[in-house]
């Protein structure tokens, strides 16, 4: 074996080798990045959604965006005017943080027509773009059931003046849902009762099957407009039969098979 002499050891010990120049490198690049990417407002942690059968303080599913279809039920389509024969699918988004495991909903201002819409949740595990309708249920991590709330009175006024009506649907905890279950945990995504209570009494009643476009047809449809990704949530449309809510009202949602939840308006 050759043999390191003293001098060129001395030599070698003087200087920084290759690796350790490299490594030198990483570092102060590393720390160069870290200075570049500091935040200039407070961090703010992202929306999570409990998963079903996990503590408090377990697994979460963290939320990046909340697509929803409107007019996705016939007879919810005809009772706002539309035609289940010829409208597509139309997609609207509500901010991420819409999104929420609460028991109590404020009431929202600049409202005096507050709806409840019940409404499948579906949530994206693996993400894609222009995904086959065959392949679509693989991408789905897990269910829920949610309500979409709605100022009604300011959506039919947006409506009537052509106006976008984001702050129709936007607006603060206007998306309370269930915990999430698991896709392997759910028998049939695409059948079962749904329905919603207001103050013990059903007020909305369908179910899964009666979707003009099913979830596989939905996700295969969405994701020619948009890349999905994990962390995506689809709320899937609701039944007719949606109504006002006011404060004080205790509100229940289910779909049978998969989850339930319940708030109260205040």
């Amino acid at each position: 074996m050759w043999k390191v002499t003293s001098r060129v050891s001395k030599a070698l010990c003087g200087r920084q080798t290759p690796v350790a120049m490299l490594r030198s490198a990483r570092a102060s690049s590393q720390l160069q990045c870290r200075a570049m990417s500091s935040n200039v407002v407070p961090q703010v942690e992202p929306p999570v959604l409990r998963v079903a059968g996990e503590p408090e303080t377990g697994e979460a599913f963290r939320v990046r965006r909340v697509y929803c279809v409107a007019k996705n039920y016939a007879a919810h389509t005809i009772e706002m005017g539309g035609d289940p024969k010829t409208d597509p699918p139309c997609f609207f988004s509500k901010p991420s943080d819409a999104a929420c495991n609460v028991s109590v909903v404020p009431y929202p201002p600049k409202t005096k027509n507050l709806h409840h819409e019940i409404e499948q949740v579906v949530a994206i595990g693996k993400g894609g773009r222009n995904i086959a309708e065959a392949d679509a249920l693989s991408h789905v991590w897990g269910y829920g059931v949610g309500v979409d709330l709605t100022r009604r009175d300011l959506q039919a006024e947006y409506k009537k003046d052509g106006r976008p009506w984001d702050m129709a649907k936007g607006f603060d905890c206007s998306a309370p849902m269930s915990e999430l279950v698991p896709s392997s945990e759910v028998a049939d995504p695409l059948k079962g009762e749904i329905g919603l209570k207001v103050n013990g009494e059903t007020i909305q009643c369908g179910d899964l099957s009666g979707y003009t476009w099913s979830v596989p047809e939905t996700i295969a449809f969405l994701s020619g407009y948009v890349e999905l990704r994990p962390g995506d949530l689809i709320m899937m449309g609701t039944p007719d039969g949606v109504g006002p809510l006011v404060p004080g009202d205790e509100v229940e949602g289910w779909i049978d098979g998969i989850a339930s939840l319940k708030f109260t308006v205040k």
